[in-house]
């Protein structure tokens, strides 16, 4: 007879994504992520695998719970460089203020260690959703006329998520609301007419 799951699979995973996303998969042991959720290492091993595994249903769940969520809210906002706007100014309010100022995003941290290929393969995706949610914006900002001639709508939107990243991993360490701000004002400023 199989062993019967005497817990929340759903909430270990919410813990062991904060725990991954706040310290690193490198600087992560497998006491740590047991003492974080409460279970044994046969439960965690039982339900997830080993620890990349783990690392990468957490990374898979980040993508799906937070990062997909707003982009694709600015992918259907529809209002051009104002939507591109209010997406930066959320990322800057998410990453400066709240329960998680400081810990910058899961994705641009995972991108600074050598993550499993698993990993890897959210953090494309990851990179992928982000920069097209950007060129869907700009394509409509291009449309109304609110960038500069000649702006290629693709590499534009590559240099924005880029742009995010660095937001993402400057806010880790310190950096200002006006510091990052000002970064977000140059590049916009740049594209538009």
């Amino acid at each position: 007879m199989p062993d019967v799951k005497h817990f929340d699979e759903a909430e270990a995973l919410a813990a062991a994504e904060q725990l991954f996303w706040r310290r690193g998969s490198a600087a992560t042991g497998i006491q740590d992520v047991v003492a974080a959720t409460g279970l044994s290492r046969s439960s965690l091993y039982n339900a997830f695998g080993g620890k990349d595994d783990l690392y990468a249903a957490a990374a898979r769940r980040y993508l799906e719970h937070r990062s997909r969520p707003m982009f694709d809210q600015l992918a259907a906002d529809g209002r051009g460089l104002v939507a591109v706007r209010a997406f930066f100014d959320k990322l800057l309010r998410l990453r400066l203020s709240g329960e998680y100022a400081g810990w910058g995003c899961m994705m641009a941290n995972a991108n600074t260690e050598s993550p499993p290929d698993a990993v890897r393969a959210v953090l494309s995706e990851h990179h992928a959703v982000l920069r097209d949610s950007l060129a869907a914006a700009l394509t409509v900002a291009q449309g109304n006329g609110e960038l500069r001639a000649g702006i290629e709508v693709q590499g534009a939107a590559e240099l924005l998520t880029l742009l995010a990243y660095a937001i993402n991993l400057r806010s880790r360490s310190g950096a200002t609301r006006a510091q990052l701000k000002a970064a977000v004002t140059a590049a916009l400023t740049a594209l538009a007419t």
